[in-house]
């Protein structure tokens, strides 16, 4: 391998897939519950676009174990996101582990990349209508 295909996959976008066993239900869950509509579909796919970054549901006979975190968003105010999709009906999880708890469905996460320049993060979870475990981070500077 030279040096060109060490690097083929750095400029790329990353796009997410979710899986959705009812599709019908997913797409009324990101409209009425996250104000998201797809920006194209095609058979047994929806592609929704957010900032510079995309995630596609796709219709699936599996479902997610919904054991990990799928896909986040990096917002600006966690408590300002959190309560509109509160709001909406959103119900996020709550932890409480050692080391790690939430408060009101926010957790406080020490540390974080250093070339994010941040000392930690804030961060939400919540499962989507087909048990999709999705979260929302804001870092701490």
């Amino acid at each position: 391998m030279d040096a060109d295909d060490t690097d083929v996959l750095a400029g790329a976008r990353v796009a997410t897939r979710l899986p959705a066993q009812d599709l019908d239900r997913a797409r009324r869950f990101y409209a009425e519950k996250l104000g998201l509509e797809p920006a194209d579909e095609r058979p047994g796919g929806l592609l929704y676009r957010c900032g510079r970054g995309e995630f596609a549901l796709f219709r699936s006979a599996g479902t997610s174990p919904g054991t990990f975190t799928q896909m986040a968003w990096e917002v600006d105010d966690l408590d300002a996101a959190v309560a509109e999709l509160k709001r909406r009906g959103v119900v996020f999880e709550e932890v409480d582990l050692p080391g790690f708890r939430t408060r009101d469905g926010i957790a406080e996460v020490e540390g974080n990349y250093p070339g994010k320049g941040a000392r930690g993060e804030r961060g939400a979870w919540f499962r989507d209508s087909e048990g999709n475990l999705l979260g929302i981070g804001q870092p701490l500077y």
